[in-house]
């Protein structure tokens, strides 16, 4: 019998007995007919195993972006040319980590040459940031997925976290439960980690990984044991000898049974001399690799750090679980989701918490399983952290792959080649995204309706238009990130709270300041910025006092792209995130009345906006005085009015300001740069009958600026104002379509721009 069983493979099985715990129990007696229904099961598992692994018979296509094939298979001829998919879990939560996250995606797509799949594991701030992104950023042959990582919390919410990344710094532990089940294997990269290479050379390892056994196993040495013997000749009742994988079962199911006997006899030590040669034997078979992991860089879990250091076990230096290669397959028939429970409950008992987060549960894990790893070269994983050791890997080889900022202090690390990896890093923080939208190389990608739908619009257009780029600019995508820094605001429950849109670019930055002094409400900002610029920006927010303290202003950052500024698409971008009932329309370059936050809202109460459809005007002025004492009144106001410091702004071209409720039309996206973008909005508002209702007691004041490109280019450029001319036309015309008698009065109205 033992013969028979000499040549089987063994299919992933539970290696100790704490593993084993959930399978099937062997009795004294065993009821015949069920034993023989168990070996048939086991039979046909492991006839379906051994038909996965041979080669298939004729071609296999897989749908692109739902799941990866294992081997690259010889496609049909017209689908040769289609490379592998690349499929990336990333767990990334909050504003901060979204902003972060975008730096790794630009490395990935600099160097990548392969369509690739992304699955993001977020939380609903995450996924409104990242959603939009993508959404904007039309970059070809890439997908993604959302898995709300709210819902995972109750998975890993029972595990006490030190770490500085939280709960979410757990949920790397639940992918196996969390990602597609057809999903065979994934790459799992942390939010702070930069490529350096093309990450079709990571997903490439996959392949050194050891696969299921691939040799006969010779358990002579083994058998001789008298309590194999034992066990074989009086329990087994059944004519025919068991599967492999079955006895191997049956032995390590007994093997429990034997050591609560030992226990209770007092005779733990016996069980150990007998059972330990075994379980070693188990533990040094030629078992499949299902984690790919570099060994951490520093003395961490060695304990040595400082007085009293007490890590969680570990294998040696332990593994670093910023870069890990996940074949969910087989982690999933290794009952991957126990395995860490059980020994992460265990480990719990005595370290109280984790410090590292998902970290010290998979060195735990593997500490017990050693057979889980397949090491991957340092160079996969350079850790940057105040501790490390990472010297002696790059030392050692030049070419490097993967940077990982895995300290608190990220690029303020402390390492005497941090300028090195710091310019590496600053490469893809301040690279143009919009370059990142080039198509891949002999690789058509699935189709995109957007996409589809965007060249066709274009392709109507008649490019000999003398105004072809101003018509253009109404389709162009912008790349788009909301919320680029942390907005938290909650609208009052009195249905009158006001939210300040505007929008603005690099060189009206220095108005946010005073803005933030004079409206002490929610703010909706659009900036137009390049990838630099917004870094720029970054670190001015950042040392700015002022806005740091205002945790209510939402900067939603528009990618630079085309030449023309698109005004009413900022303004737009700035609308549909605003979270109040209502929104005061306003432009970066006006200072509004101390007070006038609390002023609209109460104006909202006694004039009754939420049944009426009115439009609030505030009264606007201006100064030529680029230092002037703001009037504290309406009386200061007059007596600077009449004393020529003050003027009513644009003279008899009065543009209104005004406050509305939250769904009224949005700015009409044609008119770019300087002309007719405000007062075609206006227009819209008069001839969807809206009442202007101008308040007596509220004011505003712009601020003198140097003339933008804009209007320097409508000055000095005929084309320019004949196309503007042009399109100011057209509005008319698709206004009286629109509304028809409403909107006639405007055929004929005078360009008041």
């Amino acid at each position: 019998m033992v013969q028979r069983m000499l040549g089987m493979c063994l299919k992933p099985l539970p290696l100790s007995p704490l593993e084993a715990q959930s399978s099937t129990t062997v009795g004294g007696a065993v009821d015949r007919q069920a034993l023989e229904l168990r070996v048939r099961a086991v039979e046909e598992e492991n006839r379906a195993l051994r038909r996965e692994s041979r080669p298939p018979r004729s071609p296999t296509l897989v749908t692109v972006a739902t799941r990866a094939e294992p081997i690259q298979r010889r496609a049909p001829a017209k689908m040769r040319g289609r490379k592998l998919t690349i499929h990336v879990a990333i767990v990334c939560a909050g504003y901060n980590a979204s902003r972060d996250v975008v730096t790794l995606v630009k490395s990935v797509l600099f160097h990548r040459r392969n369509p690739l799949h992304f699955h993001f594991i977020t939380d609903s701030i995450a996924q409104q940031i990242l959603s939009s992104l993508f959404h904007t950023w039309m970059v070809p042959a890439v997908s993604v997925d959302f898995y709300d990582a709210d819902e995972l919390k109750s998975e890993v919410s029972w595990i006490p976290n030190k770490h500085y990344s939280g709960i979410y710094g757990l949920m790397k532990l639940v992918l196996t439960k969390t990602l597609p089940s057809d999903l065979q294997r994934v790459i799992v990269l942390d939010t702070d980690i930069t490529f350096a290479t093309d990450i079709a050379e990571l997903w490439a390892v996959f392949h050194k990984f050891k696969g299921l056994c691939k040799k006969p196993i010779n358990f002579e040495e083994i058998y001789r044991q008298h309590f194999f013997r034992r066990l074989i000749l009086l329990m087994w009742k059944s004519p025919t000898s068991p599967s492999h994988t079955l006895w191997l079962k049956e032995v390590l199911n007994s093997a429990i049974l034997e050591k609560i006997r030992c226990i209770v006899r007092g005779s733990l030590g016996k069980f150990h001399k007998m059972w330990n040669p075994f379980y070693r034997y188990i533990r040094e078979l030629d078992m499949p690799d299902v984690l790919g992991l570099v060994e951490n860089q520093s003395d961490w879990y060695l304990g040595n750090l400082w007085k009293n250091h007490r890590p969680w076990p570990a294998l040696g230096r332990g593994f670093n679980t910023g870069v890990i290669l996940l074949l969910l397959d087989r982690l999933r028939k290794l009952r991957w989701e126990q395995m860490w429970r059980l020994t992460a409950e265990r480990e719990l008992m005595s370290m109280l918490s984790t410090s590292l987060a998902d970290q010290d549960i998979f060195n735990a894990v593997i500490k017990q399983n050693p057979f889980l790893v397949h090491q991957l070269p340092c160079f996969w994983n350079v850790q940057l952290s105040d501790h490390t050791r990472s010297e002696k890997c790059y030392k050692d080889v030049s070419d490097l792959k993967v940077i990982h900022w895995n300290s608190p202090k990220k690029l303020r690390v402390k390492n005497k080649h941090v300028e090195f990896f710091r310019n590496l890093y600053l490469t893809f923080l301040e690279y143009d995204g919009n370059l990142l939208r080039r198509e891949l190389f002999g690789c058509p990608s699935e189709t995109d309706h957007n996409s589809e739908n965007l060249q066709k619009t274009l392709s109507e257009l008649d490019e000999d238009d003398p105004c072809y780029e101003f018509r253009r600019e109404r389709f162009t995508v912008h790349r788009t990130h909301l919320y680029f820094l942390h907005y938290e605001h909650e609208p009052s429950p009195d249905n009158t709270d006001v939210t300040l849109v505007a929008q603005l670019s690099m060189d009206r930055l220095q108005m946010l300041e005073a803005i933030c002094k004079h409206w002490e409400g929610p703010i909706s900002l659009a900036l137009y910025l390049s990838d630099a610029e917004a870094q720029q920006f970054l670190r001015y927010a950042q040392g700015s006092e002022v806005l740091m303290s205002r945790g209510n202003v939402g900067y939603h950052i528009v990618y630079k792209e085309g030449q023309f500024y698109p005004v009413n698409l900022l303004r737009n971008v700035a609308m549909r995130h605003v979270n109040t009932p209502y929104m005061f329309l306003s432009d970066i370059d006006f200072l509004p009345m101390y007070g006038l936050y609390e002023y609209l809202r109460k104006s909202v109460v006694q004039l009754d906006m939420a049944n009426a459809k009115k439009a609030l005007v505030v009264p606007a002025f201006e100064t030529l005085r680029y230092r002037l004492s703001y009037p504290k009144s309406k009386a200061e106001l007059l007596s600077q009015l009449d004393m020529g410091t003050l003027f009513t702004f644009s003279g008899r071209d009065f543009e209104p300001y005004v406050m509305v409720r939250r769904d009224s039309p949005e700015y009409d996206r044609r008119f770019v740069g300087f002309g007719w973008n405000k007062v075609a909005h206006i227009m819209e508002l008069d001839a969807q009958e809206y009442e202007f209702v101008v308040l007596p007691n509220a004011y505003m004041i712009h601020m003198p600026h140097a003339p933008s490109f804009d209007i320097t280019k409508f000055r000095s450029n005929k084309q320019y104002r004949v196309c503007l001319k042009t399109l100011k036309e057209e509005f008319q015309q698709n206004m009286s379509r629109r509304y028809g008698f409403a909107a006639l009065k405007y055929m004929t109205a005078e360009n008041n721009s």
